[in-house]
């Protein structure tokens, strides 16, 4: 990869039109790198429209190039019709963590080497490390717990993994604001984005229109007796307590969605517990395959604390997660981030949840 004449080492940064992007680019400079802005634009809306003129901005205010890609073909193909296909077949889809492999980064990536930039860097919260045992690329959790984005970043390739940089990885959200101001960047009190950037609103409206069935059709207790309808399985989430729409004595939760049936499977509390799950092929990192079962934890959703597991091998390099305790449901579709302390091991989709 191409380094400046000058000897310093040229970063194409993407920029969201975020504070957090904003600052990156600040402590890229201060670290001596050339920062060139790069603004992939993934949807073709008005949102889209300020977030690059945000972005802009921030590059005129802090002397940088800025550029845009358009990105919305790829972002269609790879990321909102997996998101849709998902629902539809009766999963929970957790659209960030596959965009992030499979869309923002080689996007990013593609600009860097357009532009003869040797890295590439975003405003996530997680570090990057090489591991000196096996020479592996690994993301490690940011040192702001409430901020850390590692899950996010699970499924990079080493590839990707070996070009990004990470300036937020041991700054807090507080200090970034407070940065902000400082610099006088005019995004400095812009207020957090969505977690879905590709839909305003209500998610099954968005999913109706693009030709999601909303067919409705009975909600069973975990011994299959109806207890009554619902207006289509898109509409709930594995493990959701509220709105339901089913009286009884203490909460339902949903427990499960068939889509073969069309049936929601609630059950009580004790019967929303899992004590395994199964994931499809995993993205490892830190490891080159798992060879054996081993002691890890894993996070079951985004939000979710980290619990200890040990992580078994199966075929097609699928793993099961046998839980140490049982613990909520989570909805299929989602993703198991397997780490060890504050490394990242790897991660995958979650297929099947087995009940307590």
């Amino acid at each position: 990869m191409a380094t400046g004449e000058s000897g310093v080492r040229r970063v194409a940064l993407g920029m969201s039109g975020g504070v957090d992007s904003a600052v990156s680019a600040a402590l890229l400079m201060r670290a001596g790198f050339e920062v060139v802005g790069v603004t992939c634009r993934f949807t073709d809306d008005a949102a889209s429209d300020r977030a690059a003129a945000d972005a802009a901005a921030v590059c005129a205010r802090l002397g940088l190039s800025h550029t845009e890609r358009d990105c919305t073909a790829l972002f269609d193909n790879a990321v909102v019709q997996p998101f849709v296909d998902a629902y539809a077949a009766g999963l929970t889809p957790s659209p960030c963590v596959g965009c992030n492999a499979c869309c923002k980064l080689p996007s990013l990536l593609a600009a860097a080497d357009e532009l003869g930039c040797e890295s590439v860097a975003t405003g996530h919260y997680a570090r990057i490390a090489q591991l000196a045992d096996n020479g592996r690329y690994v993301v490690k959790c940011a040192l702001d717990a409430r901020k850390d984005q590692s899950y996010m970043l699970a499924l990079l390739s080493q590839e990707q993994l070996a070009r990004l940089v990470l300036p937020l990885g041991g700054t807090t959200k507080a200090e970034v604001r407070v940065l902000a101001a400082d610099l006088g960047l005019p995004v400095a009190e812009k207020p957090e984005s969505q977690d879905v950037c590709f839909i305003e609103g209500d998610y099954r409206a968005f999913l109706h229109a693009r030709g999601v069935d909303d067919r409705p059709g009975a909600i069973v207790d975990c011994a299959g007796a109806v207890l009554g309808r619902h207006d289509g399985l898109a509409n709930y989430t594995v493990g959701q307590r509220k709105g339901i729409g089913v009286a009884a004595p203490e909460p339902y939760y949903v427990v499960a969605k068939r889509p073969e049936t069309c049936e929601l499977v609630v059950g009580f509390a004790d019967e929303a517990r899992i004590s395994s799950v199964l994931t499809g092929p995993v993205r490892w990192q830190a490891l080159a395959c798992l060879d054996g079962p081993r002691a890890a934890s894993v996070k079951l959703r985004y939000r979710s604390r980290a619990v200890p597991c040990i992580i078994e091998p199966e075929p097609e390099g699928r793993v099961r997660a046998v839980l140490r305790e049982p613990q909520p449901t989570t909805a299929p579709g989602q993703f198991a981030v397997f780490s060890v302390g504050d490394t990242v091991l790897g991660g995958g989709m979650i297929e099947e949840v087995a009940s307590v």
